[in-house]
């Protein structure tokens, strides 16, 4: 049955992706007994106290997600788990909606939320994106502020620059109003070598733990290259020498995934180059033994500069 009233909240419904509040819908006219009859008759249905989604059928995630931003109230706003999931950064949802308030806000908390109170909600929010949710870098900033371990926060950080949803200049500004961030030191750090091109904690633990405490040369990272019209990313390349290091943090590839990897591994042997492969391990758990490895094959290649000892127990060669 057609529904006049949908026609005519049709620009506010396609915001709110079919989703309106009590309040709204008795000032553009509804009485409260025609909510309760389209409530009772299925047409809508109630996802939280007081907001409705005004179709059948499973409500989307982003319908659920602006009945929790409208059922906290006005100034609320998407946050944490949830502003990074529309921003494309959690490859999984989080089970709970995360929502944002300015600081004594008298609220009415949303079923399936967590409510977080901020002091500095106006500056965080996102001038224009819909629903309302903080900007990119504050919800990554939050997620580190939060996480359980500085691998965690650090692997947020690179993924936000790897994923290109923002920059390095913009993380930093956004760090720099945030007097009392943890782990701000191994934050800029991070955001250092994010901007050299490391973009997976993987990566970062290369740099860190094989390359530069070793004295290998630096390597060009995420080097793009275009071969039959397609373009690929090299993890890291050491230009003087022709070699490739990529860096795989998977523990087993699908079928597809690893015929790729071979032919690339082959196109770049067509064009002069070697390619080493490591994976995590390598790189995390015998990371001197993972420097002598690709410290042979630069030697090959003409590099002629000493391999350095990390430290008193290291198991690189002298």
């Amino acid at each position: 049955m057609a529904d006049p009233f949908l026609d005519c909240q049709r620009e506010l419904l396609a915001l709110q992706r079919g989703v309106i509040t009590r309040r709204q819908a008795l000032a553009a006219g509804l009485t409260e007994k025609a909510i309760v009859v389209r409530v009772n008759s299925g047409r809508w249905q109630r996802l939280q106290t007081g907001v409705y989604a005004t179709f059948s059928g499973e409500p989307p995630r982003v319908a659920r997600m602006w009945a929790a931003v409208l059922r906290a109230g006005p100034g609320a706003v998407l946050s944490h788990q949830s502003a990074a999931e529309l921003y494309g950064l959690l490859d999984t949802p989080a089970a709970l909606i995360h929502v944002s308030v300015p600081n004594g806000s008298q609220i009415s908390r949303p079923e399936g939320a967590v409510v977080h109170y901020s002091g500095r909600l106006s500056q965080a929010r996102h001038p224009a994106l819909a629903p309302p949710r903080t900007r990119v870098e504050d919800s990554v900033l939050d997620l580190v502020a939060g996480a359980a371990t500085l691998d965690e926060a650090i692997s947020l950080l690179l993924r936000a620059v790897g994923r290109r949803r923002t920059t390095t200049r913009r993380l930093l500004a956004a760090l720099a109003q945030r007097p009392r961030m943890r782990w701000r030191t191994d934050i800029v750090r991070a955001l250092d070598f994010a901007e050299q091109g490391a973009h997976s904690l993987l990566e970062y633990r290369y740099i860190t733990r094989v390359e530069r405490p070793h004295g290998l040369p630096r390597g060009a990272r995420q080097r793009p290259v275009s071969r039959d019209g397609r373009h690929q990313y090299q993890d890291v390349r050491y230009e003087d020498y022709d070699m490739i290091v990529e860096l795989d943090g998977q523990a087993a590839h699908p079928l597809e995934s690893r015929w790729r990897d071979t032919r690339r591994d082959n196109a770049n042997a067509a064009d002069g180059q070697v390619t080493l492969r490591l994976g995590w391990v390598d790189v995390t758990e015998c990371a001197c033994l993972c420097a002598t490895v690709v410290g042979r094959a630069l030697r090959r290649r003409g590099w002629h500069g000493p391999l350095r000892r990390c430290g008193p127990t290291c198991q690189a060669p002298a």
